[in-house]
């Protein structure tokens, strides 16, 4: 079986033309090496289905590929040919197959139900059509590897007996070419009883093993900043919701349902000035000044009298208009014992309103009914939506659920500033840990609740009771350290091992932040339901960067904010310095200025990454491009850059 060869094809316009990065094609590859497969070509074709009839047509004629794998193009959308391109062309086809893809969508999204697969061979070829989302494309690659289906069923369509999978599947249960993981025997019906989660990635070191036997050369893909952000948006889904108060500590969340006003505001009529109710009719002249504390506002105001109001009360029965208190003066007042000023007693009116002026009638700033704010509307600390919901008397709301956040740094140099134990009496004396109370300090500032688990050493046991303390209190994880090459960089295989968690990236193609580390670890008990997990790197200007790239769009993202929302802001700012170029995208700190001619960045100095100072102060991240090869080693001050807004601008 492990000379089983694979042809993806990706059928994207945008991806074609390169427009778009092709995200579906990596990711199968990447799903299939990960199961032992090597011999593996790719195509990117654009929604053409002749185009695609062609070139499945071609390979399978030629019998040089087992195993044909389309991913998009299977939906309803208008340029969505896959199937029809494909179907001609199927000789035998496999309807359990298109089963077994529906059903494993189907467990996720009804919307699976609008996907079209097609499966079944040509020639010698087996050929499966794949929808374009990473997600679907991963839950589809899930069940065709699992128990060994595909491999069968190539065995087979090659002439085999079938005996050699169902030997090899006798100790392997995800069975691609080269697995050798210990299970229990293949049948083709299902057998009863609980077996313990796989996890969908296993391809980090054993921590049990001796040092010698550890990677030296990462097995995790480096993948790029785009496709990093694209797993961790299209993973993460947001949270259920809950009814809360309406509080300041509504702020960041984000409304679960249509609000609409209970009642009119104002309920009645009131007045927008402070001055003195009246009768449209009123002439200027002399009249006796009524208030709430000599006459009930229920009660006609009498000729010759005035009632005074203040901004935003109720005009008293029998009055139609209200002047304002600048076009009146005073003529008499009531006086104490001691011939002091107590009360207006008269006033004299300097002119004649007209009805309705100065009052607002009864619903004119909201109707019953009203929507006054929508689902999915970002409850921010400026205050405007809060006292929406204060405005039209709404005291409680349903609300998307924020994230709790569990934050633990790992290392046996690291020591806790407010309470350091002692290490061993061997010159070395530790480093302080940096990135709890940094990113502590970060996360409350943003208004979530942190759950402190503090500094944990490198040993497994260690590892594994700190993980399972944050899965129990926390919605996510986050972790510094740990995430590198060393024997003793124990983050990924316990989340592998003892977890079995899938990492979806170990690597980005990024500066700093390289070894970044995205996981979900399935929570015991509760089928399909996972708790995510990023390990950032230990440096602390890496953790910081990474964490504002990463981080906070997989919170929001938690927390109901719409996709479009969830990474920070980018803008368009003029560098003041040179800066220098990378293979990867490096992001720069600065401090941007709002200034007459835009948006200026000022770079803090040294890039390092252990340099905690370089984000002192920034309120920006500089994205730099790609050093191209041919290209400008660095940019010029004065050019125009894409920077990620992480602060408050400067003036």
């Amino acid at each position: 079986m492990s000379s089983i060869k694979v042809l993806i094809v990706t059928a994207s316009d945008s991806a074609s033309s390169g427009k778009s990065q092709d995200l579906s094609g990596p990711e199968i590859q990447r799903i299939l090496q990960h199961h032992g497969y090597q011999d593996i070509s790719t195509i990117v074709l654009p929604d053409d289905g002749a185009q695609i009839r062609q070139t499945v047509q071609d390979h399978s004629e030629r019998g040089a590929i087992d195993w044909i794998i389309t991913t998009g193009g299977t939906g309803f959308g208008v340029k969505d040919r896959t199937p029809e391109a494909i179907s001609p062309l199927i000789e035998r086809h496999a309807s359990g197959i298109v089963h077994l893809l529906l059903s494993a969508s189907m467990k996720h999204t009804p919307f699976a139900a609008l996907s079209r697969p097609v499966a079944g061979t040509i020639k010698n070829t087996l050929v499966v059509t794949l929808p374009g989302s990473v997600k679907a494309v991963r839950e589809n690659m899930e069940a065709l590897l699992s128990n060994g289906v595909v491999a069968h069923a190539i065995d087979l369509i090659k002439g085999g007996s079938g005996k050699q999978v169902h030997a090899g599947l006798g100790t392997s249960h995800t069975a691609g070419p080269a697995s050798s993981t210990p299970d229990h025997h293949h049948h083709h019906h299902h057998h009863d009883g609980h077996q313990a989660p796989k996890p969908r990635t296993l391809l980090s070191h054993d921590p049990s093993a001796p040092v010698p036997g550890r990677h030296r050369i990462s097995p995790y893909p480096q993948i790029s900043l785009e496709a990093a952000l694209q797993l961790i948006l299209t993973e993460i889904q947001p949270l259920g919701s809950l009814e809360l108060p309406v509080t300041p500590t509504l702020a960041g969340h984000v409304l679960a349902e249509d609000v609409y006003a209970p009642r009119n505001v104002p309920s009645s009529r009131t007045t927008n000035v402070d001055g003195y109710a009246l009768r449209s009719s009123d002439l200027p002249g002399i009249y006796n000044v009524l208030t709430w504390k000599t006459r009930a506002p229920a009660e006609d105001v009498p000729q010759g009298s005035v009632f005074r109001v203040n901004t935003g009360g109720p005009l008293p029965a029998g009055t139609n208009a209200v002047i304002m208190v600048e076009d009146t003066e005073l003529v008499s007042t009531v006086k104490d014992a001691n011939d002091k000023d107590l009360e207006e007693s008269q006033v004299k009116t300097l002119v004649q309103v007209s009805a309705g002026e100065n009052v607002r009638l009864p619903g004119s700033d909201v109707r019953t009914g009203d929507l006054v704010l929508q689902k999915n509307d970002i409850i921010t600390s400026l205050g405007g939506e809060i006292g929406t919901l204060a405005f039209v008397g709404r005291k409680e709301v349903k609300v998307r659920r924020k994230p709790i956040v569990a934050l633990l740094s790992t290392g046996n140099e690291i020591l806790d500033l407010q309470s350091p134990n002692s290490l061993p009496n061997d010159g070395w004396g530790g480093i302080y840990d940096t990135n709890r109370p940094s990113l502590q300090a970060t996360l409350e500032g943003m208004g979530y609740k942190v759950v402190d688990i503090g500094i944990v050493p490198d040993d497994v046991d260690s590892h594994v009771q700190a993980i399972a303390k944050g899965l129990q209190e926390a919605d996510l994880l986050l972790t510094t350290g740990g995430t590198s090459m060393g024997s003793s960089d124990l983050i990924k295989p316990v989340i592998e091992r003892r977890f079995a968690g899938t990492i979806h990236f170990g690597r980005v193609s990024m500066k700093p932040g390289k070894p970044t580390t995205f996981a979900s670890i399935p929570v015991p008990d509760k089928q399909g339901e996972r708790k995510y997990l990023f390990a950032l790197p230990g440096n602390p200007a890496s953790a910081l960067v990474t964490f504002h790239i990463f981080v906070v769009p997989a919170l929001r993202k938690l927390g109901g904010w719409p996709v479009e929302r969830c990474q920070l802001p980018c803008v368009k700012v003029q560098i003041q310095n040179a800066m220098h170029l990378d293979p990867r995208v490096h992001f720069h700190r600065v401090v941007v200025k709002a200034t007459p001619d835009g948006l200026k960045a000022y770079s803090t100095g040294g890039q390092r990454s252990s340099r905690v100072a370089s984000l002192s102060g920034a309120n920006a991240l500089v994205q730099l491009p790609i050093l191209q090869e041919g290209g400008p080693s660095q940019l010029q001050a004065g050019e125009w850059v894409d920077t990620v807004i992480i602060g408050e601008i400067q003036v």
